[in-house]
């Protein structure tokens, strides 16, 4: 048993866990992070932070293939796969020292090996060599976040089925994939494959791509990604991957029943994440788990005194500026603050392919369905002096307010850049400010955001360019 007594240990170092720590230890209290791979966890060395370093390599590829659109002529550009590789997890390596950085800046110890939570206040630490030594806290935050879900007609092997961490680590460049899902991380890889050059088909097993955002987003998506090149089967599903032979043959069927084969070099395979709550030591304090996931109160109490749960374990969107806010709330109650709970409908959303997707607030289909009257507003990127400028006249922002009260309740947004224009929005709705506030809030000409207050003009048939 270590003699070291904490006020905070916190399982998991990754946004969430490395946030919660600093929150702790700014706000006074003697703080560790126990980590048992790289500080920063899967956002920063595997999610988040490396795929935007591919996404970019890809993008610029892309730029220097349409440079004649540009006025600019370039010869002979390849991409370096490996090299785009490295660039990638060098970015990462990068971010991963930053925190540790801000670990030290903030006096937090760093509790390096596997951590499970013990009754009585204590969490196991066992490090690479087999060593265990025992820690004690009045408060324990569980962040250990999430992995990559399988599915049993897809067993990852990390070979020919692979999931997104060797996804940003192959050795060679594929020359057919088949990316299985449709969600953030299957378009962000298939944007990023098919830009180099890969022949990439999406199977994705509801009726549309994107089906968490608004359907006019998934439409126009489709229907720019299908241009470009990538096949799209939707309505399908996996059923089997026959990988005996030099690449895989993928089976699939459609709503119909009707079943047909791809041959690809790989598989991979994005069909969410699954919560790391197992062999942690929940059974062992007796802290509840419900469909997968560790049951809480909105301050991130489990059913245990003393014990806490934030990010990918919790209910609630796998993100991680959630995981982040979480961690921050659950650190600022302990400390006897008095923070205001999460509100989980204004969470801003982004993919991260090209065009970018974000979003906030209810769809167009979801507020009918909770019975508001609507007044929908909608500009296009191809009336925007911004955006044809910059050759990005792909895409639209779309505004649903309640037509009673003007309250903003939703934002879709598919074009350039819309993953830094959200912020605007989700800042709106915590203001409870009118659609007529935001027609009157002055936008900066020219820029993309100058389509949000179009949008909202647009609902309330005050539009001027269009």
């Amino acid at each position: 048993m270590s003699s070291t007594k904490y006020d905070v240990i916190v399982v998991g170092s990754g946004p969430g866990g490395y946030v919660a720590a600093i929150r702790a230890s700014q706000l006074g209290l003697k703080t560790a992070v126990v980590e048992a791979a790289e500080l920063g966890g899967i956002c920063l060395n595997w999610g988040c932070i490396p795929t935007k370093a591919l996404i970019k390599s890809a993008q610029v590829f892309e730029y220097i293939n349409h440079a004649e659109d540009y006025g600019i002529k370039v010869k002979d550009a390849e991409v370096d796969f490996n090299a785009m590789i490295k660039r990638s997890r060098d970015v990462a390596g990068g971010m991963s020292k930053g925190i540790q950085f801000l670990l030290k800046k903030n006096k937090i110890d760093q509790l390096l090996g596997w951590g499970k939570v013990q009754p009585g206040k204590k969490v196991d630490v066992e490090d690479k060599d087999g060593k265990k030594t025992t820690y004690a806290a009045d408060h324990i935050i569980i962040a250990t976040g999430g992995r990559a879900r399988e599915l049993p007609a897809l067993k990852i092997d990390n070979e020919k089925i692979i999931g997104y961490r060797k996804a940003m680590t192959l050795d060679t460049k594929p020359t057919k994939m088949v990316v299985v899902g449709s969600g953030a991380i299957g378009v962000e890889f298939a944007y990023v494959y098919n830009s180099i050059g890969v022949e990439v088909t999406i199977v994705e097993f509801l009726d549309r791509i994107v089906p968490n955002e608004d359907e006019e987003v998934s439409k126009a998506l489709e229907k720019i990604y299908k241009k470009a090149g990538v096949k799209i089967m939707t309505s399908t599903e996996v059923t089997a991957v026959d990988t005996k032979g030099k690449g895989c043959k993928v089976t699939v069927k459609d709503k119909k029943g009707a079943e047909s084969t791809i041959e690809c070099d790989v598989v991979l395979s994005a069909v969410g994440v699954v919560s790391n709550v197992e062999n942690i030591g929940l059974e062992d304090v007796g802290i509840l788990v419900e469909k997968g996931k560790i049951k809480t109160d909105e301050f991130y109490k489990t059913n245990m005194p003393g014990y806490y749960a934030i990010g990918d374990v919790v209910a609630g969107p796998a993100l991680a500026h959630v995981a982040s806010a979480e961690g921050i709330i659950c650190v600022e109650k302990i400390a006897g603050h008095h923070p205001e709970a999460l509100d989980y409908n204004n969470i801003p959303g982004c993919t991260y392919c090209i065009p970018e997707i974000s979003s906030v607030g209810y769809t167009e289909a979801q507020a009918k369905e909770a019975g508001y009257e609507l007044k929908v507003g909608k500009f296009p990127f191809s009336a925007s002096g911004k955006a044809s400028a910059a050759g990005a006249k792909d895409g639209f922002v779309k505004l649903i307010f309640d037509a009673k009260y003007g309250e903003l309740l939703g934002a879709h947004m598919i074009g350039a850049n819309v993953t830094e224009m959200i912020a605007e929005i989700v800042a709106v709705r915590k203001l409870e400010t009118t659609g007529m506030d935001l027609i009157k809030t002055v936008h900066p000409h020219p820029t993309m955001s100058e389509a949000v207050m179009e949008a909202a003009a647009a609902a309330y048939g005050e539009v001027i360019h269009l």
